[in-house]
């Protein structure tokens, strides 16, 4: 009889109790600025807890389905032509805020840009198999590069440098895992670390965000306004916080505290213990992430589960720097927990393909 195939129980377990607090803190942190629907119910919870039903019924489809199917070239590379095709599309979708990264139809929005970093990671861990069958690093390192550098400039003209940033550690993340040499990172970083400045300085807003980082105190009530009030929520919290439903920066002090500063209310109604608590849910479940590459059959499914855990750890990562004000706004949703329907059903969708790897270990 067929060895029966087991997915990670612990793994699951911390998707269903990240899942869990961030349907309880979009509650709480919406409950103010979250609207009504007809029938009195907060409207951005009734749209994540369909989002989150959604994305659960693509995850359990998904992990039951043998990731090794993805490597097969039609799917990779019809994938990415989707991807880039909505990433072009988007570019001419009407501007939400000043930006334009979501397509609206029927009622529903949708933003490419989170599908871009599924995407990438299975792009990457199809090519990073193949790196036996090429005889020098560049015949590698430049189709990385060239679709690394494609979807990051669409992203770019959406003006979205955060998740161009993610696309970027998660690409050089899984090209540093696969044993390329240093010196490809050290020219790399020495032709990216000018392109970002440069990006940064000529644009007015995210000049403004580098130097609120910089002192948030110079202007507290413009361009530090967010930062500020994003330390005052988490210094309100203390040790065991205000208790959940309490916080009083979701009271139209801090910008949306129910996607962009979502931890930084979980820090003011649970305190320093619930922040550290789900930074070590994170923790756990990339470490389950890591097991499962380290433990699957072939390269693809090593650095399948690798790149899609790498990219949550650098949004989680990003999202928490930027709620106690080490890195500057930058608007990247915290997985699982933030508001934000694509980014939901996207990673549940990853995590699915994540807990099919963790199968074969």
């Amino acid at each position: 009889m067929a060895k029966k195939l087991a997915f990670d129980k612990a793994l699951f377990t911390l998707i269903v109790l990240l899942v869990g607090l961030g349907l309880v803190m979009v509650y709480s942190a919406s409950a103010v600025v979250g609207g009504e629907t007809r029938y009195g119910l907060n409207r951005v919870f009734v749209k994540q807890v369909l989002a989150v039903g959604l994305g659960s019924l693509v995850l359990l489809a998904v992990m039951h389905v043998d990731y090794r199917r993805y490597k097969h070239p039609a799917f990779v590379y019809g994938l990415l032509a989707v991807c880039l095709t909505l990433l072009v599309v988007v570019l001419f979708a009407p501007p939400i805020n000043g930006t334009r990264r979501w397509i609206l139809a029927g009622g529903l929005s949708f933003q490419p840009s989170e599908l871009a970093k599924l995407t990438l990671v299975v792009y990457l861990a199809y090519l990073l198999e193949r790196r036996a069958e090429r005889e020098r690093d560049r015949e590698l390192l430049l189709p990385a590069c060239f679709v690394t550098g494609l979807l990051v400039t669409l992203i770019l003209l959406e003006t979205d440098l955060g998740t161009a940033f993610v696309l970027i550690a998660a690409s050089g993340l899984l090209l540093f895992l696969s044993g390329l040499r240093w010196r490809y990172f050290l020219a790399g970083a020495a032709a990216l670390v000018p392109l970002i400045w440069v990006l940064i300085i000529s644009v007015p807003y995210r000049r403004a965000r580098l130097m609120t980082f910089l002192d948030p105190e110079a202007d507290p009530l413009n361009t530090g306004y967010q930062a500020m009030q994003s330390l005052i929520a988490v210094g309100s919290g203390g040790i065991f916080g205000l208790g959940p439903g309490q916080s009083l920066q979701k009271l139209h002090f801090l910008p949306y505290p129910h996607s962009d500063f979502i931890f930084s209310i979980l820090a003011e109604e649970l305190g320093l213990l619930g922040a550290v608590g789900l930074l070590v849910l994170f923790a756990l479940l990339v470490w389950r992430g890591v097991k499962a590459g380290l433990e699957a059959p072939d390269p693809f499914g090593r650095y399948l589960a690798w790149g899609l855990t790498g990219v949550i750890a650098v949004q989680a990562f990003i999202h928490a720097s930027v709620a106690v004000a080490l890195l500057p706004t930058t608007g990247i949703p915290l997985p699982l927990m933030s508001y934000g329907g694509t980014s939901m059903v996207v990673t549940l969708a990853g995590l699915g393909v994540l807990l099919n790897v963790s199968q074969h270990g």
